[in-house]
């Protein structure tokens, strides 16, 4: 009886077979020399069956220059003998590979981008799209990466690979109150909203006004306005600490707010109502409900163009209406833009923001209309990022300088205000001013590392080769980085580093607040970032690595309250033992390679031949095993200090994945282009 048919969608199949596999018509693994080969003993035929062209000398190198580097294979598990048999076949195939980069050119005016579009299931099991300028979306590549060059590890084999992590909704009955919140925790929330969405949202919410709005409305119009008072109390209550009660009251104003917005059925687009579904999105965010969050603020973006916010005809309207609907249209632009790049989805107010040619009534009278103008304009500039960079198959090196000139004339013009924090404000007034001016530098430095990074990619993919050829020995003159591309990876890197530096000095402080649904984005995608150049290091940039370390320390106390922080967590803890890992290989590689007459005689490890690495990295704080924990975060440290990963304990044995050994491993089928990890 035949096995049953599997759907196209569903097989295993590598993007690229080599000649002998597709001859005989067996499954190949993808790299080379694949499995198949290597156990036969014919990995130095193993080569890819869709051969790369010729290149003229006088010609410039096209993406499949690119596209080689990526096909580099995996000298991976560090417990292969350099000397054995199945290891000559290996570094031969790779120096195979090597070479047809070095014949068809190692430089390109373009970075083809490697990061691809992605499918991911919601709650639901529904196929949710996110996009190549996704942080996700670059979390696979670095997953494809490490797995070729150190093999199958944990943080490459994820157990909820395919699913976009998100949090039920609760809707069980709510034992609570409003007289149970009275006025001053009322105003202690609206003042922690304020903080919050500093940089982000200006909706002139004023407490008192707030508070003494009717607690009984009658009309829809009244309903919504109560919705709007709701949410702040709501977001407030979501940023504070996690106690009982004050989550209590966190999930009842959404939910009554929530309420009270669709009372009406949506029949009347009003000032308000745009209000109440952008304030429901930057909750839904900070609930780790990223796709409910998306659609909010599509409702709120067409309810703004049916009220003419994206347009200068304003008729007679006096300059304090003129300036209300500035604020609010500024505000659902900058928060739509950073969601949609965030999740590389198109942005629902992108075809409209041209169309507002006037000269903005805002014009910075407070600290706080600055930060918000100043993020308004930043906004403007994502936008083209994602629309031009990403567009294409490639990013051009005059696109992203052009880009790069763009954001450094806007960080010129910002004002003396957002640079520095005032030192002459109160307590609760300085903390705003500071997590507004954060959130502007920290989408400044966001928005540099979706300009840079395709070259980051491309250089760091030169340089794990490079590494390479260094280690077995070979010629490596011909393969060089292109200097542009290598001038924009290192902008790549620094921004990174500046901006995890300035949330650890926020953090430092004590002023980051217990939720932050937009700020764990921007650390995570910067910690993989600095992780993709820490694996691609023999050296160690102690600049790198502590910014690294105080990515996790944020991520530390966001995963508190956060799931989804917890995740980010679990996900770069797990990339920092595959970089120890890599650096220990390297390491005794470089050893092996010098220590030609000399071997280690006896070791109390069980591979005497097993060296560590003695560097800086291992003589950082002492750290911690890590025990298992629960759904969302299956590893959690036992202390503040830095995590390590231990390897698991399968039927009372200890599984070491650097004994893995890759012709183990038949076939690779989360680094096919459209598979799905996390």
């Amino acid at each position: 009886m035949g096995r049953p048919k599997v759907h196209p969608a569903n097989r295993l199949r590598a993007n690229t077979a080599c000649t002998t596999c597709r001859a005989s018509k067996k499954r190949c693994s993808g790299s080379f020399p694949c499995t198949n080969c290597i156990r036969k003993g014919c990995g130095r035929t193993c080569i890819p069956f869709k051969s790369i062209p010729d290149a003229s000398p006088q010609s410039r190198p096209s993406p499949a220059t690119q596209t080689a580097i990526e096909d580099i294979p995996a000298w991976s598990s560090s417990s292969v003998n350099l000397h054995s048999p199945a290891a000559s076949h290996t570094h031969d195939g790779a120096d195979r590979q090597i070479e047809r980069v070095i014949e068809t050119g190692s430089r390109s005016p373009e970075a083809t981008h490697r990061t691809l579009p992605r499918m991911l299931r919601n709650l639901q099991g529904e196929r949710v799209y996110v996009g190549k300028a996704a942080s996700l979306s670059f979390l696979q590549l670095l997953r494809d990466t490490v797995t070729q060059h150190i093999g199958p590890s944990q943080f490459s084999h994820n157990f909820n690979s395919e699913d976009m992590l998100e949090t039920e909704s609760r809707h069980d009955p709510l034992n609570f109150s409003e007289e149970r919140c009275d006025n001053d925790e009322k105003r202690r929330f609206i003042r922690t909203f304020h903080t919050v969405t500093s940089g982000f949202l200006f909706l002139e919410c004023h407490p008192e006004s707030l508070i003494l709005d009717d607690p009984d409305p009658k009309t829809d119009r009244e309903k919504t306005r109560a919705a709007v008072r709701d949410l702040v109390i709501a977001i407030g209550a979501q940023s504070c600490s996690n106690e009982p009660e004050t989550v209590r009251t966190e999930r009842f104003f959404f939910a009554r707010g929530q309420q009270r917005t669709f009372a009406n059925f949506l029949e009347d687009p009003s000032m308000d109502l745009v209000r109440v579904f952008l304030l429901m999105s930057f909750y839904m965010f900070g609930a780790c409900r990223r796709n409910a969050a998306f659609m909010y603020l599509g409702v709120a973006a067409r309810s703004a163009v049916a009220l003419g916010l994206h347009t200068d005809s304003y008729g007679s309207l006096s300059r304090d209406e003129q300036r209300e609907r500035s604020q609010l249209w500024m505000s659902l632009c900058v928060i739509d833009l950073l969601a949609s790049s965030i999740l590389g989805r198109p942005a629902a107010t992108a075809s409209l923001l041209w169309e507002n040619k006037r000269e903005i009534p805002l014009m910075a009278a407070t600290p706080a209309e600055a930060v918000l103008l100043a993020s308004f304009q930043l906004s403007l500039i994502l936008e083209e990022i994602i629309s031009c960079l990403y567009s294409e198959k490639a990013a051009s090196t005059e696109r992203a300088d052009s880009l790069l000139a763009k954001l450094n004339r806007w960080s010129d013009q910002l004002p003396n205000s957002i640079r520095k924090s005032s030192e002459n404000e109160e307590t609760i007034a300085a903390q705003e001013c500071i997590i507004g001016n954060m959130h502007v530098a920290c989408s400044y430095h966001f928005a540099v590392i979706l300009v840079t990074r395709p070259f980051l990619i491309s250089t760091l993919s030169v340089r794990l080769a490079r590494l390479h050829r260094t280690l077995s020995g070979a010629a490596i003159d011909m393969l060089e980085e292109d200097p542009a591309h290598s001038r924009l990876a290192a902008a790549c890197i620094d921004s990174a580093v500046y901006m995890l530096q300035t949330c650890m000095e926020v953090h430092q402080s004590g002023l980051l607040l217990r939720n932050m649904g937009i700020l764990k984005a921007f650390v995570f995608a910067a910690a993989l970032v600095l992780g993709f150049s820490m694996f691609s290091h023999r050296d160690i940039d102690s600049e790198v690595d502590g910014a690294f370390a105080g990515a996790l320390s944020i991520l530390r106390m966001l995963s508190q309250q956060s799931a989804q922080a917890a995740h980010y967590l679990e996900i770069l803890t797990l990339l920092e033992a595959a970089i120890t890992q890599q650096r220990r290989r390297l390491a005794a590689q470089a050893r092996q390679r010098r220590s030609q007459y000399v071997s280690r005689i006896f070791s109390l490890n069980d591979d005497p031949g097993s060296a560590r690495m003695q560097s800086e990295g291992e003589g950082r704080a002492a750290t911690t095993p890590l025990q298992q924990g629960g759904s969302f975060y299956p590893w959690t440290p036992q202390h503040d200090g830095p995590a390590t990963m231990t390897p698991p304990v399968i039927d009372g044995a200890l599984l070491d994945w650097e004994g893995m050994e890759l012709p183990l491993w038949d076939s690779f089928p989360f680094t096919e282009p459209g598979s799905s990890v996390l």
